[in-house]
C-alpha cells in the first residue's frame, strides 16, 4: 500500500507563488461571511458563490455563511450586501408599534441537550405575526434555576419558518418548562424534553473493534482499502466496479504567452498533459528582417511563430492574428484563443521557447487515466433479498473526512462479523453497498492542487473561461447534477455558469459521477435507505431538498407518516452519533433539507427519494465546536486537524452503523 504523509490543511488553499503571475489561479479561503437578510443571501446563492452547508441565523436578523472565496470573489460579494464576519451581532430592539392585536404563539419544539461541549437549550416557536414578531424566551428547571434569552427569526426565500433559540445552560439547573412571549402579548408554555431521546444502539459485546483509520486518504488508498477488505473477506463482500469511468486526473497542457489582457494568447493541446501536451512547447520570434508575413512552423515538438514585420522590421502581428494562423495550420497539436473575452487587438511581442503545462502537481504514481469508482458490497446474502443500504462520500472533493466514515464502517462490520452478535445480525439482515468517494478525479485535485475543490474535474467552460489561471474554478458539482428538482426543472440553489461553485453541468447526468449512483440505485432495486456522507456544519437532512424560488414551492413533501419515521429514525441515529463522544445534532438543524438549510436543486438524495422510492439522508458531519472562552460556536472546516476528522469518522460511523440497524428493522409498509 503507498503511504502518503499529508502536511497540515492550509485554510487558503494552494500554495501560492511569492509573485503571483498571470497563469497562477488566486488563492481561495475559507471565511465566514454576514448577510443582512435573506433577500441577499438569495443573491449569494443566484450569483453561484461557493457557499458551505453552514448557515448560522443571527440575533439581529442577519445570517452568517461560511464560503470559499478569492480576494476578487469576496469583492464581487461584497458589492451583494456580504461582509467578512466580525464581533458579536447585536440583538435588534424592535418595538411593536400600537394598537397590533395579541398574536398566536405554537411551540414547535422545546428540548435540552448534553454535548461534550456542556448543556444547551433550544427552542423552536413560530408567531402567526411572521417574522416581524418579537419573541423571548424564559425557562425554569431544578434547584429554582431560571433563565432568559431572545429568539432568532428565520426566514427562507421569503417564507418565514418559526422563531429559534439555542443557548448554553449550567449543567445543575437543566430546564423543565419553557414559556415563550411576544411583545405583542402572545404566550405558550411548553415542558422541556431531552434530545435526541432516540433508541440507544445496538450493545456491542466484549472486544468490539472500532478505530481503523490512521490519516486522512486520496482515492488511491480508499480504493486499496476496498480491495484488502475484500480479499480479507471474500465470503462477506463483493466488489463492484461502477460502469462509468470519470474523466481522470489530467487537464491539456497550456501555455499564457503575451501581456495580458490586450496582447496574449492562450494555447491549449490537443491531448491531454499526460498524454503528450506536456511535452509541446511554443515560442514568439522576430524573424529579423522587413515585410515579413506572419508564419507559423512545427518542428517536432516545437511551434514557432514568426511574427509579421513592418517596413521597418518591427512586429505588426496582432493577438487575434497570431490565434488565426495557429489554428489554421496543420500539425500544430494545440488550439489557440484571445486571452479572456478580450478581442486580441494587441500587438504581441516576441516570447521565448515556452513549455506547455497541465499544471498537475500530483505524484507521477497518481494515475491519470479515467477513473473507475469501486463499491464494496457487504452482506451475508447479497443477492438482493435482503433490506440494500447504500452508502457513498465525497460528492464534494475536498470533503475529506467524509471518505472515513464509510471505510471506518465497512471496517467494523467486517472485522467485528466473527465476535459480536449485533454486528452478525446487521449482516444476515442487510446487504450494504459503500463507495467511500463518488469524484475521485476532484479529490486528487484537492489532495495534490487546491484543497478547496468541490467539483469534479471535467471542464465545460468555452475558451474565454479556460485560461490558466481559471483552472481552479473548471468542474461540475456532482450534487447539482442529478434530474430531480433540477436546475433546468426551475429549481433554486445551482448555477448555469461553468465557473461556479454550484455548477449544475451541461445537462441533467451528464457527469458520470451521478450517473453511477443512479445506475447502482437502478441495477440494485433492494437498496431503500441511502445515506450521503458530506461536510461540515452538522446536519441530518432527507428530502425535500430543492424549491423554486418564485413562491418558495419545494418538491412534494413526504406524508405525516413519512415524515414521523424520517425523524423518528433521525433520532435513533443521533443517538448513536451522539454515543461517541457527545456530539449532538441540533434539533434545528435535523429535517428536511429545505426546512434547515437552503435549496440544493438537483442533488442526489432527492433523486433516489422521488424516483426511486428510496430513505435518502444527509450526514453533515463535523458540528461545531462550542468554545467556553467567547461563548460561540465555532466551525471545524472541511478539512480539520487530523485529531478532529478522527472523532468525526468515529462518531458518523457510529450513526451509519445506526442506519444500516434502522433498515434491519424496515418492513415494506
Amino acid at each position: 500500500m503507498t503511504i502518503v504523509v499529508l502536511t497540515a490543511f492550509l485554510t487558503s488553499g494552494t500554495s501560492v507563488p511569492a509573485v503571483a503571475g498571470p497563469s497562477d489561479p488566486e488563492p481561495a479561503s475559507l471565511v465566514t461571511l454576514s448577510v443582512p437578510d435573506q433577500a441577499t443571501m438569495e443573491r449569494l446563492m443566484a450569483s453561484g458563490a461557493d457557499l458551505t452547508e453552514r448557515v448560522r441565523p443571527q440575533a439581529d436578523g442577519s445570517i452568517q455563511i461560511d464560503a470559499v472565496v478569492t480576494p476578487t470573489q469576496l469583492a464581487e460579494l461584497g458589492s451583494l450586501g456580504a461582509t467578512p464576519a466580525s464581533g458579536t451581532p447585536v440583538p435588534s430592539q424592535k418595538t411593536p408599534k400600537s394598537g397590533v392585536a395579541q398574536d398566536q404563539l405554537v411551540i414547535e419544539r422545546a428540548v435540552w441537550f448534553k454535548t461534550r461541549d456542556g448543556y444547551f437549550l433550544s427552542v423552536e416557536a413560530s408567531s402567526n405575526a411572521g417574522a416581524a414578531a418579537v419573541l423571548s424566551a424564559s425557562w425554569t428547571g431544578r434547584r429554582g434555576s431560571s433563565g432568559q434569552a431572545a429568539l432568532v427569526p428565520y426566514v427562507d426565500a421569503g417564507a418565514y419558518l418559526g422563531h429559534q433559540l439555542s443557548t448554553p445552560v449550567p449543567a445543575e439547573n437543566q430546564p423543565q418548562w419553557i414559556t415563550v412571549t411576544s411583545a405583542a402579548g402572545g404566550k405558550a408554555e411548553a415542558r422541556v424534553k431531552e434530545w435526541p431521546d432516540g433508541e440507544r444502539p445496538d450493545r456491542t459485546g466484549p472486544g468490539y473493534q472500532k478505530d481503523f483509520v490512521s490519516q486522512y486518504m486520496p482515492p488511491t488508498q480508499l480504493n486499496e482499502r476496498v480491495k484488502a477488505l475484500h480479499q480479507r473477506f471474500p465470503k462477506l463482500t463483493d466488489i463492484i466496479t461502477l460502469p462509468n469511468p470519470t474523466n481522470g486526473y489530467r487537464r491539456h497542457a497550456q501555455a499564457l504567452i503575451g501581456a495580458v489582457p490586450g496582447a496574449a494568447v492562450v494555447v491549449t493541446s490537443n491531448a491531454y498533459g499526460s498524454e503528450g501536451g506536456n511535452d509541446l512547447a511554443i515560442e514568439l520570434v522576430t524573424p529579423g528582417a522587413a515585410d515579413r508575413p506572419l508564419q507559423v512552423t512545427v518542428n517536432g515538438k516545437q511551434i514557432t511563430v514568426s511574427l509579421a514585420t513592418d517596413g521597418s522590421g518591427t512586429p505588426t502581428s496582432t493577438a487575434a492574428q497570431v490565434v488565426a494562423a495557429i489554428n489554421a495550420t496543420p500539425g500544430t497539436a494545440v488550439k489557440a484563443a484571445t486571452y479572456r473575452t478580450d478581442a486580441g487587438l494587441g500587438v504581441m511581442a516576441p516570447v521565448p521557447l515556452t513549455q506547455l503545462s497541465d499544471f498537475l502537481k500530483a505524484p507521477a504514481d497518481v494515475s491519470r487515466a479515467p477513473w473507475r469508482v469501486l463499491a464494496l458490497r457487504v452482506g451475508v446474502h447479497r443477492d438482493g433479498s435482503r433490506t440494500g443500504v447504500l452508502a457513498y462520500a465525497q460528492e464534494h472533493a475536498r470533503e475529506w473526512v467524509a471518505p472515513l466514515v464509510t471505510i471506518e464502517a465497512a471496517e467494523r462490520l467486517l472485522r467485528n462479523y466473527p465476535r459480536d452478535a449485533a454486528t452478525r445480525e446487521l449482516l444476515n439482515r442487510t446487504d450494504i453497498f459503500i463507495v467511500p468517494t463518488v469524484n475521485p478525479d476532484g479529490a486528487n485535485y484537492s489532495f495534490y492542487d487546491f484543497n478547496s475543490q468541490r467539483k469534479n474535474m471535467t471542464n465545460h467552460c468555452p475558451a474565454q473561461q479556460s485560461d490558466p489561471a481559471l483552472r481552479n474554478t473548471w468542474g461540475v458539482d456532482v450534487n447539482r447534477n442529478y434530474a430531480v428538482g433540477s436546475l433546468s426543472d426551475g429549481y433554486f440553489g445551482a448555477s448555469a455558469n461553468c465557473q461556479s461553485g454550484t455548477f449544475a453541468g451541461p445537462a441533467e447526468h451528464s457527469e458520470p459521477e451521478s450517473r453511477n449512483v443512479v445506475w447502482l440505485a437502478q441495477t440494485y432495486r433492494n437498496i431503500k435507505f441511502a445515506m450521503n456522507v458530506h461536510s461540515y456544519g452538522g446536519y441530518f437532512m432527507w428530502p425535500p431538498g430543492a424549491y423554486k424560488l418564485d413562491g418558495r414551492v419545494t418538491l412534494p413533501r413526504p406524508t405525516a407518516r413519512q415524515e414521523a419515521y424520517f425523524l423518528r429514525s433521525a433520532r435513533t441515529i443521533e443517538q448513536a452519533i451522539a454515543a461517541e463522544r457527545g456530539t449532538v445534532t441540533w434539533p434545528q438543524q435535523t429535517g428536511p433539507v429545505t426546512d434547515v438549510l437552503y435549496s440544493a436543486a438537483g442533488n442526489s438524495a432527492d433523486e433516489l427519494w422521488y424516483e426511486r422510492g428510496i430513505f435518502g439522508w444527509d450526514f453533515e458531519v463535523g458540528s461545531d465546536l462550542w468554545n467556553p472562552t467567547t461563548q460561540k460556536w465555532e466551525a471545524v472546516g472541511f478539512q480539520p486537524p487530523f485529531s478532529e476528522g478522527h472523532a468525526e469518522a468515529m462518531e458518523f460511523a457510529s450513526g451509519l452503523i445506526s442506519l444500516i440497524g434502522v433498515a434491519a428493522d424496515y418492513r415494506e409498509p
